[in-house]
């Protein structure tokens, strides 16, 4: 009877255990490409993937039946669970490399850089761009941005609204030079230069939320790779000065950098440590002023290629990992805005090698996709963690003219629904302090029954889940309150 009991109560814990722990597990890898010849994601720290709600786009380049490379789509419209076709988007006449990609509603971004296969000699390398309005089924003509007998490669591309934003590294000027081109409503402007030196200026990552633009990249002005950021905060079209992020007398390069309304983080690899090490650095007012370097990694293995990318309080970090005696994808996340970080988490484990990883988080799912040869060449995989965003998570890279609450949703719900809310740029506090946002929920007789949000937003749209799984079937009332701005919803919980 005592062993009954024991290993009834050992099975509830075990349930218990798991249900509470299951929220943060990672998938078994999917595996999106199956070709005679290798398929690669970029190693520049341009991401290739990007999410908006369920629809999940990857592309990558691809030597298939070992021709000339060409630049793939696939997307998933289930948030990763299944995926569609792959799609060529690039031309079927010349070599092209290293795309990147962004997401903005319906509207997919893809930029890469293109080889005149007929005349590679004379090195014209071109940056090209397509486009689709429809979440990736069907896609304009794709575009030259640039062409130029000198070498221009490794563009990365950000899109906030009806602007898009490309950075790339030209020798144009005689050194590698970093450039940006930009469009409003699919006009393109001019080229501006963005660096100036004798150094080469190599593998740009750019980043926007609103009217700010942030893009890092690493040269070697000061006699060692440094990794260097420059901003612009009216949408691209004056920039400030070059910022310094690093100074020492080891190599820094390959950073990335994704931003949440005032708050930018940036990663890269760095070898002050005897060792290539991942660090972290981040702003928390727009990029004004920068904090201290946080190391990520700590081993005596190489760990490199970082990519990020940031969803309200949480940001997250993927790179490559030779701890384990080849080459693994390892994933961090902080939860409280690079304040904190949790542990490393490995995410592949196979005895080939696994490279040049990006991460893109949209609602509560984290995805990322890299490439390995684990079957003989390298193939482009993908894994998800369906619920590995957790807390407030940021939703749009708009600066919203006034606050407010919406209806969650669903509703009426059974346990689980999510609540949107919008915080003002007009804020009657200083961006930079941000407003203190407080969003709780009532039952029928004025009582509290959970906090969800108390604490200091930068503006934006926030989108929060509330679990009321303890909680019985009634009416609840969610109020959105700041200093100057509250207001009050209903909603029906049903189970």
């Amino acid at each position: 009877m005592k062993k009954l009991i024991f290993i009834s109560l050992f099975i509830i814990l075990h349930l218990t255990f798991t249900i509470e722990h299951c929220e943060a597990q990672w998938e078994p890898d999917v595996r999106l490409t199956n070709a005679t010849g290798n398929s690669w994601t970029s190693y520049n720290n341009a991401r290739c993937i990007a999410a908006n709600g369920n629809v999940v786009h990857v592309v990558w380049y691809d030597y298939k039946n070992l021709t000339f490379p060409k630049i793939y789509f696939k997307r998933s419209i289930n948030g990763g669970t299944t995926w569609g076709t792959e799609t060529l988007i690039s031309s079927n006449y010349e070599s092209q490399y290293y795309p990147s990609i962004a997401v903005f509603g319906s509207q997919v971004h893809v930029v890469g850089y293109e080889i005149g296969a007929a005349y590679p000699w004379i090195n014209e390398w071109s940056i090209i761009y397509r486009r689709s309005t429809d979440e990736g089924i069907t896609w304009d003509n794709y575009i030259w941005l640039m062409s130029d007998t000198a070498y221009s490669e490794f563009p990365s591309v950000a899109v906030s609204g009806s602007q898009v934003h490309v950075v790339w590294g030209s020798i144009r000027d005689g050194n590698k030079e970093i450039y940006y081109k930009r469009a409003i409503n699919g006009s393109w402007g001019a080229d501006t230069r963005l660096t100036n030196n004798t150094a080469d200026s190599y593998f740009p990552s750019v980043a926007v939320f609103g009217s700010q633009i942030h893009i890092v990249w690493w040269d070697n002005r000061d006699g060692n790779s440094e990794i260097y950021y420059k901003r612009s905060t009216d949408g691209g079209t004056i920039w400030e000065t070059d910022t310094r992020l690093t100074n020492n007398t080891a190599g820094s390069q390959h950073p990335s950098v994704s931003v949440s309304g005032l708050l930018v983080h940036i990663v890269w690899e760095e070898l002050r440590d005897m060792n290539w090490e991942i660090y972290y650095k981040r702003s928390i007012d727009g990029g004004t002023t920068w904090g201290a370097d946080t190391r990520l990694t700590n081993n005596s293995a190489v760990s490199g290629f970082p990519s990020v990318a940031v969803s309200g309080l949480q940001v997250n970090v993927v790179w490559c990992d030779h701890r384990d005696g080849n080459f693994e994808i390892y994933y961090k996340r902080s939860t409280d805005d690079g304040t904190t970080w949790g542990a490393d988490t490995r995410l592949t484990n196979n005895t080939a090698y696994s490279y040049y990883p990006s991460v893109a988080v949209s609602g509560s799912q984290v995805h990322v996709v890299w490439c390995d040869n684990r079957d003989g060449n390298f193939e482009i995989y993908y894994k998800r963690n369906p619920t590995g965003n957790v807390g407030i998570q940021n939703i749009s890279t708009e600066f919203p003219s006034a606050f407010s609450l919406e209806q969650n949703s669903p509703n009426p719900f059974n346990s689980m629904t999510r609540i949107q809310f919008q915080v003002s740029s007009t804020s009657p506090y200083p961006l930079q302090r941000g407003t203190i946002v407080v969003l709780k929920v009532f039952d029928m007789l004025g009582k509290e029954v959970a906090t969800l949000v108390n604490e200091k937003l930068q503006p934006g749209v926030y989108e929060v889940r509330f679990d009321a799984g303890t909680l019985p079937s009634g009416i609840y009332f969610y109020r959105l309150q700041t200093k100057n701005f509250t207001e009050t919803k209903s909603m029906i919980l049903l189970k």
